[in-house]
C-alpha cells in the first residue's frame, strides 16, 4: 500500500481517523499498532511476519543491555543480528553474483540462488532499531518495557517504508502519552495534501519524461537532452523523496506525532557539505552519530578524517542499494567531501554565490547519474555522453513525451526546490509589521487563500491518480 493510492486515501485512512478518535485513550497505541502491520502486509503479505521478528528481536536486546554489565556484548550481538537480516535480504544476491564472476574467472562452478525478495522499507526500519540498541548501550534512553510500544516505534505505518528514520528517544514522550487538537490535525492534512501534490503533479510527470530518456539508446542521445534527462531526474527525486516525507510527517501530526524535518530546500546549497545539512537529514545525522563520530570523526589526523569520509559515504550509497552504482556513488561523493576539506571549500567560499551554486549543481547532478542508470555501464555512457559536444535532434520519444502538464511541473519544480516563496512570505510579514490597511485585509484572507491552495491541489493531484495505476515512490526499493 502507498500513500499516493486510491485504497489508502479514500478507504485506509479514513477508515483509521474514524476507528483512532473513537477508540478509547489506553487502546490507540493498540490500534495504531495493528494498523501498521495491516499496512504492511497489504504489500508485503507473509513478510510482516519479519516485522514482527525485528520487533520481538530488539525488545530482547534492549532488555538484556539495559543495566547489564554485558551491555557492550549484548550490543554487539544484537547490531550483527540486525544486519544479518538486513544482508541476508537486500545484498545476497550481489554478494553471490560477484561471487560467481570471481569463481567463473577461475573455472569453479558458480553459487546458485534464486532471487531474494527485497521487503520494503527494511533498510528505515533495521536503522530505527540499531539506533535504539545503541542509544540504550549510550545510557540516553532506558528500553521500553512494552512490546506494543516498541513495536509501534519499529513499524509506525507514517514512516514505516521510506523514513524519514525516527530516533526513539526524539518520539517516546509522544508514544507513552500524546495529545491531538484540531489544529495540529488540520495542520498535519495539510503537510499531507503538500505532498501528494508533489508527488503526483511535479515528480511523476517530471519522472515519466526521465524514464523516456534513459530508455533510448544513451550514447546516441544529443548533449541538450542528457542534460536535460538528469536535471528532470535530479527535480524528480527530490520532489518525490520529500514528497513522502511531507505525507510522513503530516500523517504523523494527524495522530498526534511530531517527526523532525527531512529536507531543507538541498538544491539551495553552495557545497556539498551544505548539501549534506540538507539532504535526506534523518540519514545523514543517522551515520553522523552512529558510524562518524564512533570512528573518530574530523578528531584525528587528516587522513583518518578523510578514511572516516569513505567509511560512511561508501556504506551510505550501498545502504541506498545492492549496486556496484551505489558503491561508486558513495566513493564520488566521500572524494568531494574530502578534496573541499583539503581546500576546495575556502576556494569555493570566495567565488561569487551564483558560481557557488552552480559547482553545487554539477556535483549533484553528476552524482545523480549514477543513482538513476540501470547498471555502471550505463552511467558512464551517459556522463560521456554529458560531457560530450553532440547537438543533433531531439528524439521524437523525447519530444512527444513533453507537454503542458511537464512544463507546469517544471516551472513549479525550479521555483519550490529553492526557498524564493518562503523568503516573499518573510517579506511580506515584515511589510505587514509596518501595519496598512491592505496588509492587515491580506492577513485576514491568507487563511482563506490557503485553503484554496490546498482544496485545489488536493483536487489536482486526485484527477492525476484517477488517471494512473501505480505510484510507487522512488525510496521504496531501498
Amino acid at each position: 500500500m502507498v500513500f499516493s493510492s486510491p485504497i489508502f486515501l479514500f478507504f485506509f485512512l479514513p477508515a483509521l481517523i474514524l476507528l483512532y478518535f473513537c477508540t478509547p485513550k489506553q487502546f490507540k497505541n493498540v490500534l495504531l499498532l495493528v494498523a501498521s502491520l495491516l499496512f504492511y502486509a497489504w504489500g508485503e503479505g507473509f513478510y510482516v511476519a519479519l516485522m514482527l521478528v525485528s520487533i520481538s528481536l530488539n525488545y530482547v536486546f534492549g532488555r538484556l543491555i539495559d543495566g547489564s554489565d554485558r551491555s557492550r556484548r549484548y550490543l554487539a550481538i544484537g547490531v550483527v543480528a540486525n544486519l544479518s537480516i538486513l544482508v541476508s535480504y537486500k545484498y545476497s544476491n550481489f554478494i553471490i553474483d560477484n561471487l560467481n564472476s570471481v569463481l567463473n574467472f577461475f573455472a569453479i562452478p558458480s553459487v546458485e540462488l534464486a532471487p531474494v525478495h527485497l521487503p520494503l522499507g527494511i533498510s528505515f526500519f533495521t536503522f530505527q532499531a540499531i539506533s535504539y540498541l545503541i542509544d540504550i548501550h549510550r545510557k540516553e534512553i532506558i528500553s521500553q518495557t512494552s512490546v506494543v510500544k516498541l513495536g509501534l516505534y519499529i513499524s509506525l505505518f507514517p514512516q514505516l517504508i521510506a523514513g524519514p528514520i525516527v530516533r526513539y528517544k526524539t518520539i517516546i514522550a509522544e508514544i507513552d502519552s500524546r495529545r491531538t487538537s484540531s489544529t495540529m490535525f488540520a495542520e498535519g492534512a495539510e503537510r499531507l495534501i503538500y505532498g501528494l501534490a508533489k508527488k503526483m503533479l511535479i515528480a511523476n510527470p517530471l519522472g515519466y519524461v526521465v524514464d523516456v530518456i534513459f530508455d533510448l539508446p544513451l550514447a546516441e542521445l544529443p548533449t541538450h537532452v542528457v542534460w536535460m534527462g538528469i536535471l528532470f531526474y535530479a527535480l524528480q527525486i527530490y520532489f518525490d523523496f520529500s514528497a513522502y516525507s511531507d505525507m510522513a510527517i503530516g500523517l504523523g501530526r494527524m495522530f498526534g506525532f511530531r517527526f523532525l524535518e527531512n529536507f531543507n530546500y538541498p538544491y539551495s546549497a553552495q557545497s556539498l557539505q551544505d548539501f549534506w545539512r540538507r539532504w535526506h537529514i534523518s540519514l545523514s545525522t543517522w551515520f553522523r552519530d552512529y558510524l562518524y563520530i564512533p570512528l573518530g570523526g574530523n578528531r584525528l589526523s587528516e587522513l583518518r578524517t578523510y578514511t572516516n569520509l569513505f567509511i560512511v559515504f561508501v556504506l551510505c550509497g550501498l545502504w541506498h542499494g545492492a549496486s556496484w552504482n551505489f558503491f561508486v556513488w558513495g566513493v564520488f561523493h566521500g572524494a568531494i567531501l574530502s578534496i573541499e576539506r583539503v581546500g576546495l571549500s575556502r576556494l569555493i567560499e570566495q567565488l561569487w554565490s551564483p558560481l557557488r551554486h552552480l559547482y553545487l549543481i554539477i556535483v549533484v547532478l553528476v552524482s545523480w547519474v549514477f543513482f538513476r542508470a540501470e547498471t555502471l555501464t550505463d552511467a558512464i555512457t551517459y556522463l560521456t555522453s554529458m560531457f560530450s559536444i553532440n547537438f543533433s535532434d531531439v528524439p521524437f520519444e523525447v519530444l512527444d513525451a513533453i507537454n503542458v502538464e511537464v512544463i507546469f511541473a517544471l516551472v513549479f519544480g525550479m521555483v519550490l526546490s529553492v526557498p524564493v516563496y518562503r523568503r516573499w512570505f518573510m517579506s511580506a510579514g515584515e511589510g505587514v509589521r509596518k501595519v496598512d490597511f491592505l496588509s492587515a485585509i491580506s492577513i485576514l484572507l491568507i487563511p482563506y487563500l490557503r485553503c484554496a491552495i490546498v482544496s485545489v491541489l488536493l483536487f489536482l493531484s486526485a484527477m492525476s491518480l484517477a488517471s494512473t495505476t501505480h505510484n510507487p515512490f522512488i525510496y521504496f526499493r531501498f
